[in-house]
């Protein structure tokens, strides 16, 4: 089952690998780098290798069991 979090951005975007982080999905930015580098991360449902893809309010990211609403 996919677990669902909200996500509420400060500003206009947050990079792909901060995103991640911050959400507690990666522990770490090296560990977040690492899964997107090996398309293990969906941004609306396309896989996505650039670790600092500007992600806005309204795009959905989806690593493992885990989707992100952002906000």
């Amino acid at each position: 089952m996919m677990e669902s979090i909200e996500f509420e951005i400060e500003g206009e975007f947050i990079e792909l690998f901060k995103l991640l982080k911050a959400s507690g999905v990666c522990s770490t930015g090296g560990e977040a780098k690492m899964h997107i580098e090996d398309g293990e991360v969906r941004v609306n449902g396309e896989i996505e290798t650039r670790k600092r893809r500007k992600v806005h309010s309204g795009d959905d990211v989806e690593i493992f069991d885990t989707h992100l609403n952002v906000i």
